[in-house]
């Protein structure tokens, strides 16, 4: 398990994780630092726990939003898969409307020409 140390508020954390994932985690901290430095600067000395808790409600308060957005995206997506699925049904329909009259004119053809030889002869 790989350790980083991370700074949030001017204070260092020593923190473990997943090897390999030791640049991802600092970046977290850093992003999370943003807030906490936004709260800060709008409402000053307020204590450290409820500097983190704001930061946190925020964070969340952000990522609640994102779901909604993703959710929203995925029903877009749901119905043009379905208005997609639609049209390929319509166009198969079209396509086997069109294969029967290919097949009946092709036979009317065999026929006309077949009469055709048949005079011919």
């Amino acid at each position: 398990m790989a350790q980083v140390t991370v700074t949030i508020d001017g204070k260092t954390y020593r923190m473990a994780c997943d090897e390999g994932q030791e640049d991802h985690l600092i970046d977290l901290a850093e992003r999370f630092d943003r807030y906490v430095g936004h709260l800060k600067d709008s409402f000053g000395e307020i204590g450290d726990q409820r500097l983190t808790v704001m930061a946190g409600i925020m964070v969340m308060d952000e990522f609640v939003e994102l779901q909604k957005r993703v959710k929203g995206m995925e029903a877009e997506i749901g119905t043009l898969r379905k208005t997609r699925d639609d049209a390929l049904t319509k166009a198969d329909k079209n396509d086997a409307a069109l294969t029967g009259a290919l097949t009946g004119l092709a036979e009317r053809m065999e026929t006309l020409a077949g009469r055709l030889a048949g005079q011919a002869a």
